[in-house]
């Protein structure tokens, strides 16, 4: 019988594009769970005409009630990609991105654990839980936890809580650290649309950075992230407390490459065939809190089984395409 599974943040990036690929690679019914409050985009769900995907609208800074819960219906997966998750927003009203995170994750996982047919629930984390990587260290699954901004820190709340449900109540609940995500129709106030925009148009691209020190992250492919949890889904048994686990399944899910902004900057200039205009911008100045080096050890996910299926020049290439051929999706 066919499994059906909740996406929380269905019409956001992530969600959407997590729906999609679920609906290619396997046969599962998908229920998208959405507010449409925030960067939800109806173009993102365009696909979704019932059938094997349908979408609920609710915002998750309330309870679910009995009626919206009746339209959910049965559910045996849940991915938890609910979130406000722009930096810059939650540096200029910390509050308000504080509360609509942790009231969300309060929500879903007060709903998941009256649900006693969930099978499993994977709670989308990420790398900035665990601040600035120094050096040349590759933060673990469970390294110590130190957040350097608001958006951040309202992460890291949702995993502790994520944690308690998982030992008090036993849901069955797995984390996944994953890094800037990268892939079409994703908000043009994100850094890769937004530079594609900036490239296209012939303006200079501001770079977080300083003649000795420019940033770096791994981007990672959304549907790469889909891809891993699809297989944690099939092919994990999430550890429980009550079987005498001390931690939770966690695993990181990074990108394929360590790269700098700039070295990012320059590619898509080389790939679009445009010369890169640019300039180096105090990242202390220009954003508080601001971490220079994300890095994520990827290794224990890619040892178990699990190796991403899209390259990072396919994505930068795809993205290029949409952002240049779509004028509504640019800066």
């Amino acid at each position: 019988m066919s499994k059906k599974i909740l996406i929380t943040g269905s019409a956001g990036f992530v969600g959407s594009h997590t729906a999609k690929w679920l609906i290619e690679k396997t046969d599962w019914d998908i229920i998208g769970l959405d507010s449409f409050r925030h960067l939800g985009d109806a173009e993102r769900i365009s696909h979704a005409k019932g059938g094997r995907w349908r979408i609920v609208c609710h915002d998750l800074n309330a309870p679910i009630s009995a009626r919206t819960n009746d339209k959910i219906g049965h559910i045996d997966y849940v991915i938890n990609c609910a979130a406000i998750s722009h930096v810059d927003t939650s540096i200029a009203d910390p509050i308000y991105v504080w509360e609509n995170n942790c009231l969300l994750i309060g929500n879903i996982l007060q709903w998941a654990r009256t649900r006693p047919n969930i099978e499993k629930f994977i709670h989308c984390s990420t790398d900035e839980v665990f601040g600035t990587a120094h050096g040349s260290h590759c933060h673990h699954e469970w390294d110590v936890i130190a957040p350097s901004n608001p958006y951040a820190a309202s992460k890291a709340a949702q995993d502790s809580l994520a944690f308690a449900f998982w030992r008090t109540y036993g849901t069955p609940i797995a984390i996944t650290h994953t890094m800037n995500m990268i892939g079409t129709m994703q908000d043009p106030e994100k850094y890769l649309p937004k530079l594609i925009s900036r490239i296209h148009k012939g303006e200079v691209v501001e770079v977080h950075g300083n003649k000795k020190e420019i940033g770096s992250r791994m981007y990672i492919d959304c549907r790469n992230l889909a891809d891993a949890w699809r297989w944690m889904l099939k092919e994990i048994n999430f550890v429980k407390y009550n079987d005498g686990a001390a931690k939770m399944t966690k695993y990181n899910i990074a990108g394929i490459e360590e790269i700098t902004n700039l070295e990012l900057a320059e590619r898509v200039a080389k790939l679009m065939g445009r010369e890169l205009k640019y300039k180096l911008v105090d990242f202390h100045s220009t954003r508080a809190g601001h971490d220079l080096r994300y890095a994520l050890d990827s290794n224990k996910i890619r040892n178990d089984g699990w190796q991403p299926p899209i390259g990072l020049d396919v994505t930068l290439q795809q993205t290029i395409d949409h952002v240049t051929g779509n004028p509504t999706w640019q800066e």
